[in-house]
């Protein structure tokens, strides 16, 4: 099985042994006979957050499936700490259980496991750029059409896991636990909590910019919790958890697709929703154009089955709720490091920002 296989922390122990073995369950009968490293990236290095990448070119044995692409991206763990284990297991869950039947834009997978003993994992990916996507962050200007596209990607994942009884505690996806429970909520909400904190202390334009919300690391964390407790008495769904533009991709044609499934879990819908449309755009083209493109994504959520979807002014007020974790949980955790000064003073300043524009502060203290 993939869990009992030692997982390489990185490219050189990458083997055409290891490959088979790893892609196996999702690929039977595949034999991998040759594997050349192409690139290898490790955390810290920019836009590398929590785990190292390496793009390899392999060549299969005759007896393989056919169309398997010879070129692949496998993600591996940094290999110095168990602390990201919940994330890593998280992901390789999603890729080995929810995305085979999901129809949703993602990369498919060929290959995921991870070692409890070791907290080490490998996730086989195909390389989007063979498809000619391009990979956006906050700095890069992304049209309003490819965020509706995103959006539709979101409508699609929600809908199909819409109040889904699966995710309860007895379901088979009870794993991905919620933003109150489970092993990636323990260490966002308790085991950051002194990571936040010393960020705040420590980097001078995180903690002016908290200071100028009139808020405190402390108060934040109350906050982030009275919001996802309030929020599970609310319909819930899937949601993919860390929905920052940075965590999308775009194709040719300005359709675009869902990136990285390490904070996947039940949760509410507007969680991925206010968190894409804010690092998406421009605190101007936000502010024009913000509640239209939630009325778009509420339309597509009915046209994927919801037959009930939340009104737009509950959704809003949620989304402006959500702000609370994007400035908390979203950057405030982030290192500089991970990927770079610019991308993470934007997402700072575009979160806290549209925190203020919604009075987030006050959306909170009505439910707490």
């Amino acid at each position: 099985m993939n869990t009992q296989l030692t997982h390489p922390t990185s490219a050189d122990d990458i083997s055409p042994a290891y490959l088979t073995a790893l892609m196996a369950e999702l690929v039977p009968g595949v034999t991998v006979t040759e594997v050349t490293t192409i690139e290898a990236k490790a955390y810290g290095e920019q836009f590398v957050s929590t785990a190292g990448r390496v793009a390899v070119d392999v060549r299969y044995g005759a007896d393989s499936p056919p169309d398997l692409p010879t070129r692949l991206i496998i993600k591996i763990s940094r290999g110095v700490d168990k602390i990201m284990a919940p994330f890593y297991e998280n992901e390789v869950n999603f890729y080995k259980h929810i995305r085979p039947e999901l129809r949703i834009e993602a990369p498919r997978a060929l290959g995921a496991g991870f070692d409890a003993s070791s907290s080490d994992f490998a996730i086989v990916l195909e390389d989007l750029t063979l498809r000619g996507a391009t990979f956006p962050n906050v700095l890069s200007p992304v049209s309003l059409d490819s965020i509706r596209s995103i959006l539709s990607q979101q409508a699609k994942l929600h809908a199909h896991y819409w109040e889904s009884p699966r995710l309860r505690p007895n379901g088979d996806l009870a794993w991905a636990g919620s933003h109150v429970e489970g092993k990636v909520a323990e260490l966002l909400m308790h085991g950051a909590e002194p990571l936040i904190q010393h960020e705040i202390d420590t980097v001078s334009f995180k903690r002016e910019m908290v200071q100028r919300l009139r808020i405190t690391g402390p108060e934040l964390r109350d906050a982030t919790l009275a919001l996802h407790q309030h929020q599970q008495s609310l319909p819930q769904t899937l949601v993919e958890g860390d929905m920052h533009i940075g965590n999308t991709y775009l194709l040719p044609d300005g359709s675009g697709g869902l990136l990285d499934w390490q904070l996947t879990c039940r949760g509410h819908h507007m969680h991925d929703v206010s968190y894409l449309i804010t690092t998406s755009l421009s605190v101007e083209d936000r502010r024009a154009n913000e509640q239209e493109l939630v009325r778009f994504y509420l339309d597509r959520l009915a046209a994927e089955g919801v037959t009930d979807p939340p009104s737009f002014e509950i959704s809003f007020t949620e989304f402006g709720r959500c702000l609370m974790w994007g400035v908390y949980i979203g950057w405030l955790t982030t290192p500089v490091v991970n990927y770079g000064w610019e991308i993470n003073v934007m997402n700072h300043f575009r979160l806290t920002t549209a925190f203020e524009d919604h009075n987030t502060a006050q959306l909170i203290a009505e439910i707490s």
